[in-house]
């Protein structure tokens, strides 16, 4: 069997010939290359001078007999031809002889296994590998936010710098730069949070030891304090859009009554509506990739495929809209429940007509998803435990609840010790016939449609302000 020698060239006849001849035994799991021998390849010193006429002297500079610390080490491969051609890597910047040896072992070993691992692999390259692989396991609207960033933000920036040398302040200088461009936190938090990942996976692989996006650079910035509507606001809104708009009515009166998020109501089928038990199935989210294609995806968390239940007066309003002709449109069986024509809304339109009725109705303009928040709140105020409520928003844990509504949970937190010390405060009537201490009627006890807080259950100025200013601190 023929051998690669020190040199890298093929000792005896040319690879074509020596293929032909080879013991099927002895192949490699790709059958049309023989199995590459791990000593082949040549290590050597070369440096970037060059002469008069520019061209680079690479190993014959006289320097590189004169000065030791001169130059830096290199190695060179020969592939196995894949076209026909035999293909010479050639890879430098070895600090020394020794890592030059073992970059190239790992690249030998590598082939073995019909994979070139390029120790030298730029960054660019490296991404783009990896937004290949993760292209089997994440969803396509992932897909296409990481498809920017790496390709309209990290490439240009970092592209050409060797994978093995990129450091925490080659990501530093990124981030800066980024900020002083004048782009938002938020955008250059996910910008980062895609290369920390995708170097998390270098690390996996063994490409790197240790991940230089960790710790993030840059923390993850506070969510803005979102306004919701009261209940009159709410009410209003209702009211407005039934005379004015009655297929955003239905949206709305879905949202708030049930809770489900804004693709998942768009995405929602009459199939997996079943209006006699008064339950739904969310099975699918509405996506747009690229702002343009609209995408029928999984919903956001495993939590999140499952049955949901309708109020009497979700219930009143899906029936109405199920009717033959609901509101001048032909209902397609089977079809979309919120729709033009029978083709789902783009949920861009829908944010910007949603927008258009609050102007129209005299109400705060929010955020669509902000309509799911209003059930919380609204369920909140009427003494539904915390953690029936997550159930129902289909969160995954009852923390996860309790740190997007951390201003609606301190309430009913409130309302829980105001509720002990109401009993203690029974219990010391019945024994002594007088109150030791006046204790407030816990406001639970008596559901009532949500309104603005009496002044003495509104939150203290003097508390810490951090947790407590923000209505809604993340979006779930």
């Amino acid at each position: 069997m023929a051998r690669w020698s020190h040199g890298g060239r093929l000792a005896g006849a040319h690879w074509k010939a020596e293929t032909r001849a080879l013991d099927p035994s002895r192949r490699s799991p790709c059958a049309a290359h023989p199995t590459p021998t791990f000593d082949r390849g040549r290590v050597y010193r070369r440096c970037g001078c060059r002469d008069d006429h520019r061209h680079q002297l690479g190993t014959t500079c006289p320097r590189l007999t004169a000065d030791p610390h001169h130059g830096t080490w290199a190695f060179a491969v020969d592939t196995p031809p894949v076209d026909g051609h035999r293909h010479t890597v050639r890879r430098a910047g070895f600090p020394d002889e020794l890592q030059a040896h073992i970059a190239l072992r790992r690249f030998n070993e590598g082939l073995a296994l019909c994979v070139i691992a390029d120790p030298r692999q730029r960054t660019a390259d490296y991404l783009r590998d990896w937004l290949s692989e993760a292209e089997l396991r994440l969803k396509p609207t992932t897909m296409a936010r990481y498809r920017a960033y790496v390709e309209q933000d990290l490439v240009p920036a970092l592209g050409t710098v060797p994978l093995i040398d990129l450091t925490r302040e080659h990501l530093r200088a990124f981030v800066t730069a980024q900020l002083r461009k004048g782009r938002g936190r938020v955008t250059v938090h996910r910008i980062m949070a895609t290369i920390s990942s995708a170097l998390s996976s270098a690390v996996t692989d063994g490409r790197l030891a240790r991940n230089p996006a960790k710790p993030p650079l840059l923390p993850r910035p506070a969510s803005a304090p979102r306004r919701l509507w009261t209940e009159e606001q709410t009410a209003r809104f209702l009211r407005f859009t039934h005379v004015t708009d009655p297929l955003y009515a239905d949206l709305a009166e879905l949202m708030i009554g049930s809770g489900i998020r804004k693709g998942e109501a768009l995405a929602l089928h009459w199939d997996d509506v079943h209006l006699p038990e008064r339950v739904f199935f969310v099975r699918a989210t509405l996506s747009v990739i690229d702002n343009n294609r609209l995408l029928l995806t999984a919903p956001k968390t495993r939590t999140s495929k499952a049955w949901v239940a309708l109020s009497d007066r979700v219930v009143d309003t899906l029936e109405d809209r199920a009717a033959p002709r609901a509101f001048g449109e032909t209902t397609p069986a089977g079809g979309y429940v919120f729709h033009r024509h029978g083709r789902p809304l783009h949920p861009k339109n829908v944010l910007d007509h949603f927008h258009l009725l609050c102007d129209k109705a005299g109400v705060p303009r929010i955020a669509l998803h902000d309509l799911r928040h209003l059930m919380t709140s609204f369920a909140l105020a009427a003494g539904v435990p915390p953690p029936v409520i997550s159930k129902t928003l289909r969160h995954r844990t009852l923390s996860t609840s309790a740190n997007i509504y951390a201003d609606l949970t301190r309430l009913a937190a409130r309302a829980a010790v105001d509720a002990v010390a109401w009993t203690l405060d029974n219990a010391d009537r019945s024994l002594l016939g007088r109150t030791v201490c006046r204790a407030r009627r816990p406001w639970h006890q008596h559901p009532r449609p949500h309104r603005q807080l009496p002044a003495y259950q509104q939150a203290r100025t003097e508390e810490p302000p951090a947790p407590l200013t923000a209505v809604v601190t993340s979006s779930p």
